[in-house]
């Protein structure tokens, strides 16, 4: 899951038709194409699929041959350990590329799973290519948001590494707000699209220590929870405590 924010405001009303039209556009890899440019990526999106909860896109080892952006919904992404035990490595949202990580080996190296009801846009990574030897803006937005995604990565490993609890789980829902705030929702009051076990389990904590700091963070009046409905009421005091833990 990115950890920076993205600081482009777009709202969603609809599922569109093509690149053009769509309200992913200043997210996705369109961002900086002219128009003649947007349209020649939108003739490879070769089909714009849904996906019910619970529904893989796809599967650790499946062979890679497409990148999907996500057009509304969330995945989860994890991956299974040698005993079979699962590892959510991150949660991806509306406007997000899934399965870069595939591209080195040709498989996929993770499993990404429907937390809702989803739908998304499938790329052909060789058509992709071959679009951006011909169209360099193409080529830099796709190194960006592989770079994104490699910095990303490496932001959760020193999470899991050096923060503590609180830290962890304040960052976690910063970083929630911001990317909600940059698809034109509230960054404030949002719904929680994952359980405390699979926030646990990618913040590296249990779901007992989930559901004490979510209620640690109510009585301290950094938030209000109900059920997965979330409140923010002090983002600057969140922020805080995710730098400087108690």
């Amino acid at each position: 899951m990115p950890l920076q924010s993205i600081p482009i405001k777009v709202s969603l009303p609809h599922l569109k038709a093509s690149c053009s039209t769509c309200s992913l556009y200043e997210l996705c890899l369109p961002l900086g194409l002219k128009q003649d440019d947007v349209d020649s990526l939108d003739q490879i999106v070769n089909s714009r699929r849904k996906y019910r909860r619970g529904e893989h896109l796809y599967r650790a080892g499946d062979p890679f041959h497409s990148l999907f952006v996500i057009k509304s919904g969330f995945f989860k992404v994890f991956d299974l350990d040698a005993e079979g035990q699962e590892k959510t490595t991150g949660f991806y949202m509306a406007g997000e590329l899934l399965g870069i990580e595939a591209i080195n080996a040709n498989r996929f190296n993770y499993n990404a799973v429907a937390l809702e009801d989803c739908a998304v846009c499938e790329i052909p990574f060789r058509d992709l290519e071959k679009l951006s030897i011909t169209i360099p803006a193409l080529s830099h937005q796709l190194h960006r948001l592989m770079s994104r995604e490699i910095i990303a990565e490496q932001q959760h490993i020193l999470m899991l590494g050096n923060m503590k609890a609180t830290q962890r789980l304040a960052a976690f829902l910063i970083n929630l707000s911001q990317r909600f705030g940059a698809r034109g929702y509230s960054p404030t009051h949002f719904y929680l699209r994952m359980s405390r076990e699979e926030i646990g389990n990618y913040l590296g904590l249990s779901i007992e220590t989930i559901s004490r700091l979510l209620s640690k963070f109510q009585e301290e009046g950094l938030i209000t929870v109900h059920s997965r409905d979330i409140e923010i009421k002090d983002l600057a005091g969140l922020k805080d405590l995710a730098a400087n833990p108690a």
